[in-house]
């Protein structure tokens, strides 16, 4: 056996394999002795088809098979034996039977990166203030006023702030009208946001039954594709008009959310709860967020390009399964894979660093993921989806299955690790970094119009 190493660059070798002809022999001989005995031609009995006659029917499919077993056969044993350690599966091209009777094949390896570890114990974090104040409490309850209120049809006035309306609009885009930017009998509360401040801003003054025409342009980074960096002419018909009646914020208003709360006071405490529930569950995914920025900073290196680009596919194959959530492909939400591999390839780089940067702690502490660990995972599952263990365990039988739930739990317990032993302090400067939950989020968009416009933008 004949084995070439070369050095492609810093992370990628080209290892040229050539297997002794008696080898290749043999397996030839093994496939043509099995076809052999179970070929049937016309004109001969089973099994007494002529060696000459399989070997011209058959060559090109013996040797695509034969060739695959040898490349299995033989590849692991082979790259284990060498001074490098490969990271991902290799890309095996130019298998060949040579004339000297051997087997050749090419397999280009990705390898590990050699990097020495940074600093990672005692980094300094800026811990978010999760500190819920009355502020958030009082945003709450305004919200269940709004969503509790009685709504009133209103035909004397133009449409105001905080009113609800119903809407036919159609959108165009250089002329032409937009098929997915199209609704009837849609409604709008107007100055959620939620059709974007822009859009809604245009709505007030007019009034009941009035048809307009409002131009509204969506910035570069717009959360939805098909509007982004657009300039969209909406033709907009109003159908109703209805103000919302507000009850009191007192013990009554508290009785009408739920019959458990006594008083207003109860409705408060449970506010109060159930944010500070949410905040404390929100810091410990902004604090791995912080840690892994925090190595990142002490760690840079060079990854291997086929690892950045299976991170990348990954990430593209999210926003076309998001995309297909509301009918759509890429073609039509106006994106390219070039574009997204592009605006995709950085954040891949980061994820890509920052996993072999976590798998050599895990190596220099000696941390595993033991039975303990996947018993905590498997159930942490089964209340996710409302199944028992023991059907959990069912679905991770096979080990391709199994792996990456392995890996998920691996990272976890290098980041609790991480956590423990890092160095956390107050944020600098007057603005303290707060925390917010998803519900507080929404509640404080800005005018970028319809962060959740997937929702509203239908055909």
């Amino acid at each position: 056996m004949d084995v070439k190493v070369e050095e492609l660059s810093s992370l990628t070798r080209k290892v040229t394999i050539t297997l002794p002809a008696d080898q290749v022999k043999t397996k030839l001989e093994e496939a043509y002795n099995k076809l052999q005995k179970e070929s049937k031609m016309k004109g001969f009995r089973r099994g007494k088809v002529p060696r000459s006659v399989i070997v011209k029917s058959y060559k090109p499919q013996v040797e695509a098979e034969v060739g695959e077993k040898l490349v299995q056969d033989t590849y692991f044993d082979i790259i284990e034996k060498q001074d490098f350690d490969p990271v991902v599966h290799p890309e095996i091209s130019e298998p060949s039977f040579n004339d000297d009777n051997t087997f050749s094949y090419i397999a280009q390896v990705d390898v590990r990166p050699e990097f020495e570890l940074g600093d990672y114990k005692g980094l300094e974090i800026e811990k978010p203030d999760t500190t819920v104040d009355e502020a958030a409490i009082e945003l709450e309850l305004s919200s269940m006023q709004r969503q509790m209120a009685a709504l009133k049809t209103v035909d004397d006035r133009p449409i105001a702030m905080d009113d609800v309306v119903v809407v036919d609009y159609q959108g165009f885009h250089n002329g032409h009208p937009m098929k997915q930017v199209k609704n009837e009998d849609y409604t709008i509360d107007v100055g959620s946001g939620r059709m974007g401040q822009e859009f809604e801003a245009k709505l007030i003054g007019m009034n009941k039954e009035e048809n307009a025409t409002h131009e509204v342009e969506f910035p570069e980074k717009h959360p939805n594709p098909i509007l982004a960096g657009k300039k969209v002419e909406f033709k907009v018909s109003i159908k109703d008009v209805k103000e919302r009646v507000l009850a009191e914020l007192d013990d009554e208003f508290a009785q009408d959310v739920n019959e458990k709360f006594k008083t207003l006071d109860d409705l408060k405490n449970t506010i109060r709860e159930r944010l500070q529930k949410d905040k404390d569950s929100a810091v410990e995914g902004e604090l791995t967020d912080r840690i892994m920025q925090k190595l990142l900073e002490h760690h840079q290196f060079d990854v291997p390009e086929r690892l950045v680009m299976f991170e990348v596919e990954e990430m593209i194959k999210q926003t076309e399964q998001q995309l297909e959530k509301n009918g759509m492909n890429l073609e039509a939400a106006g994106l390219s894979r070039e574009e997204l591999v592009k605006s995709n390839r950085s954040v891949a780089i980061q994820r890509v660093t920052g996993d072999f940067v976590l798998k050599k702690i895990a190596e220099s502490e000696e941390i595993k993921v033991n039975d303990e660990d996947l018993d905590r995972a498997f159930k942490r599952i089964g209340d996710q989806y409302n199944m028992s263990v023991a059907k959990v365990k069912e679905f991770f039988q096979n080990r391709d299955d199994l792996l990456p739930l392995m890996n998920e739990v691996l990272n976890e317990k290098i980041i609790n690790f991480l956590k423990e032993h890092a160095s956390f302090v107050e944020p600098t400067g007057e603005d303290k970094d707060v925390v917010q939950t998803p519900a507080e989020k929404d509640n404080t968009e800005d005018s970028d119009p319809s962060v959740k416009s997937d929702d509203q933008i239908q055909e």
